[in-house]
């Protein structure tokens, strides 16, 4: 498997990567998620942004270890 990437000497993780995407695509789901917090259907924001973004990192590394672990 692999665990991190080589951009012209500088190795970077294969994690950062997943956690920089996963951050990018939380940053478009709050789009819409903020107006259900504004009407008020969602208790804990706090908590319901931090689920969403550890759902969304665990998607993102699944999808690297399909794609790059064949």
């Amino acid at each position: 498997m692999m665990g991190e990437f080589n951009a012209y000497g500088v190795y970077i993780p294969s994690f950062l990567i997943q956690a920089i995407c996963a951050f990018v695509l939380f940053k478009l789901v709050t789009l819409w998620t903020d107006r259900l917090i504004a009407k008020g259907w969602i208790g804990f924001p706090g908590v319901f942004n931090l689920s969403l973004y550890i759902l969304l990192l665990m998607c993102m590394h699944w999808i690297f270890i399909w794609h790059f672990g064949r």
